[in-house]
């Protein structure tokens, strides 16, 4: 299954498709930290207010990797679309977040 699939969507169904076989769950996990280094740099971005770039760079890598992990996990299966596609995200530990993309794996075919 091609990393950038038209067919993945946050929806239960797709306008124009059918679901001909479901494969059930599948996912993307990633854990992340960000480097001492990166911490400092973060903090000194916090002093001056808005956007922290730095954080926002982690985990929008984190959230891509997590993503790209479940669409190999569905083409795996044979899948070639994702529905209800969901994220979550879970601090394991000061500084650890562990990022989790999910959905249902399933085999559309154009309707009609």
């Amino acid at each position: 299954m091609s990393q950038t699939h038209p067919l993945t969507t946050t929806a239960f169904e797709l306008p124009g498709y059918r679901v001909v076989k479901s494969f059930g769950v599948v996912r993307g996990i990633v854990v992340r930290s960000r480097s001492i280094i990166g911490n400092i740099g973060a903090g000194l971005q916090s002093i001056f207010g808005g956007n922290i770039s730095l954080y926002t760079s982690l985990c929008e890598r984190a959230r891509d990797d997590a993503f790209n992990q479940m669409l190999t996990h569905a083409g795996q299966l044979g899948a070639n679309a994702v529905l209800g596609v969901r994220y979550d995200a879970t601090e394991i530990a000061t500084g650890i977040t562990e990022v989790l993309c999910y959905g249902t794996a399933v085999h559309v075919e154009p309707a009609g």
